[in-house]
């Protein structure tokens, strides 16, 4: 069992990483993934976890955490009437599909491709952010047949690979084929649940090297994280939804893009240069 010098400043960065991404969850809209990734990568890495396995650890972890994030978000906006049940529906098939590739895929590859991955989509995700409209379409209803066939297990595998849920492209694909916003963010919310429950039951069957790993990790799943996350997240995402109503938060969310913007392609430099 690891000695307590060992966990605390485990727990006390794990718990300021929770903290802060629930009051950008609550403040910004953005999924727990896409904060949570980068911040565990660096946070393990200081605290001496840095492997080639790193980034499977922080990919698994944080779609954990959106199980449980996912799972409540959906039962409150499902509670508004908001949810697009159609559309999960017909997506869900293709997603699980793709997220079931990814964790297949993840298992092969090196946590530097992992980086890479993060890198290039985060920047993709990040500059939508900051540069794309609300006006933008590509269609006036979501896609049936070969495009969704196409379209729903890409959606599953790259947030496996990136450990994200639903929303990050969820949000923008159903937006840019005319589903209202807030349709799209409850809606965004199931996709998360689809593609975080199969993807971390895989990620618990993986084989890692106890030396290298986080203590108390099963699998690829750290579980002192989950939980200090998944806790910290409860009590700071409603403050961060309070901030929110007292604050424009279109200056902030550009900035966030910036930031994220800026993540990823450290996360990019990192993964060719190291």
């Amino acid at each position: 069992m690891p000695d307590l010098m060992t966990v605390l400043p485990f727990v006390v960065v794990v718990m300021v990483i929770g903290a802060l991404g629930g009051i950008l969850a609550g403040l910004l809209g953005v999924g727990g993934g896409i904060v949570l990734v980068p911040a565990f990568f660096y946070a393990f890495s200081a605290l001496g976890y840095n492997s080639p396995y790193l980034m499977q650890i922080c990919v698994a972890t944080s779609l954990a955490t959106i199980i449980v994030t996912s799972l409540r978000s959906l039962q409150s906006h499902n509670k508004k009437g908001a949810v697009d049940w159609a559309i999960l529906k017909g997506w869900a098939p293709g997603i699980v599909l793709g997220a079931g590739i990814g964790v297949l895929i993840a298992a092969k590859l090196s946590s530097t491709a992992l980086q890479a991955v993060f890198g290039v989509a985060g920047m993709i995700v990040g500059l939508y952010m900051g540069f794309g409209r609300g006006s933008w379409r590509l269609a006036d209803a979501m896609p049936v047949g070969a495009t969704r066939a196409a379209l729903s297990p890409s959606l599953g595998f790259l947030s496996v690979l990136m450990g994200i849920g639903g929303g990050s492209f969820g949000v923008p694909l159903m937006s840019l084929y005319n589903v209202a916003i807030h349709r799209a963010v409850a809606t965004a919310a199931g996709f998360g649940v689809i593609i975080a429950v199969p993807s971390v039951l895989g990620f618990l069957f993986f084989k890692l090297p106890p030396e290298v790993t986080p203590p108390y990790t099963v699998g690829a799943v750290n579980l002192i994280a989950f939980v200090l996350t998944i806790s910290m997240t409860l009590i700071t995402t409603p403050i961060g939804v309070r901030l929110a109503h007292w604050m424009d938060p279109t200056p902030l969310k550009r900035i966030f893009a910036v930031f994220l913007t800026l993540v990823a392609v450290n996360m990019l430099r990192g993964a060719i240069w190291g």
